[in-house]
């Protein structure tokens, strides 16, 4: 793979806003790269998040730090004109809550030092076909769940010796096996999003007896902490409530968990809010 011509191709896709080609590249850059030199580059190896740790190893490695953090999130580039296939296909958009057709694609940023990078990724490719029992149209589906990539993912930046503390994510990624996975598997702290109907204990004698209410139905005041306990999760969780305040000027609640019982509130907000440089890179990709 010809990293150099790889890197000018994105830039080109990234800039251009007409139709792309291996020969409009080479007039763009009046020669210097053949037309033949980019289409035998789009034709060599797959990429993969492999392949893309081989590139940015080298920065990372300037720019880690024992308190990193890893922020893990997804996101769809919208192909709604191109015709369907396992990669571009449908899928539902928590953001606007409808399914839209494009690229599902999830990614691992690291930040350190003030620094972040991107240090893993997968495409989520529904490769079966099924028929909808309700509607009798055939639909397709992927074999692994988004859950199953977010624990690969953060098993692939332990492999490669990543050094960090915390993994932030939103509430969609907030499973009770995937915090087992965090704290009691890599030995990692998290903070994550938490939905506001998730039913918790407020001791462990309630979470023996079955005893647990909605985590917006508490009387816990703004900024404040409070041990909790899940189904499914061994361990207690901190828990806070934020309110925040929108573009618009209207208000929203934030509720977030972390297993770090260290941490107080304002810890909390301030670290999470370094998982929104997830949000900012995946403008770029689409």
């Amino acid at each position: 793979m010809n990293y150099e011509i790889l890197d000018l191709y994105s830039d080109y896709l990234l800039s251009s806003f007409g139709q792309t080609t291996a020969t409009g590249l080479a007039k763009l850059v009046d020669g210097e790269i053949s037309h033949d030199q980019i289409t035998r580059m789009l034709a060599s190896e797959k990429l993969t998040s492999k392949t893309w740790w081989k590139m940015i190893k080298p920065q990372v490695r300037q720019i880690q730090q024992e308190d990193g953090v890893v922020g893990i999130d997804d996101s769809i580039a919208e192909k709604p004109f191109t015709d369907e296939n396992e990669i571009i296909c449908w899928h539902y958009d928590h953001a606007k809550g409808v399914t839209v057709k494009g690229i599902n694609f999830m990614s691992a940023l690291y930040e350190a030092q003030g620094v972040t990078l991107p240090v893993a990724f997968e495409l989520v490719a529904k490769t079966e076909t099924y028929l909808d029992p309700k509607t009798g149209k055939e639909k397709r589906r992927s074999l692994e769940t988004k859950n199953e990539r977010y624990r690969r993912m953060l098993q692939a930046v332990c492999d490669n010796q990543i050094p960090f503390r915390y993994v932030l994510n939103d509430l969609w990624f907030a499973s009770a096996e995937n915090m087992r996975f965090v704290k009691l598997d890599l030995k990692k702290e998290f903070i994550m999003g938490l939905k506001c109907n998730r039913k918790v204990a407020l001791s462990e004698a309630d979470k023996a007896d079955g005893r647990y209410q909605r985590i917006d139905q508490l009387d816990q005041p703004e900024g404040t902490t409070l041990i909790i306990y899940l189904e499914g999760v061994s361990f207690p969780i901190q828990l806070i409530r934020q309110v925040f305040t929108n573009e618009d000027g209207s208000t929203g609640v934030r509720y977030l968990v972390t297993s770090d019982l260290t941490l107080n509130a304002d810890q909390i907000i301030t670290i999470y809010q370094r998982r929104w440089k997830v949000e900012e890179y995946h403008q770029s990709p689409k």
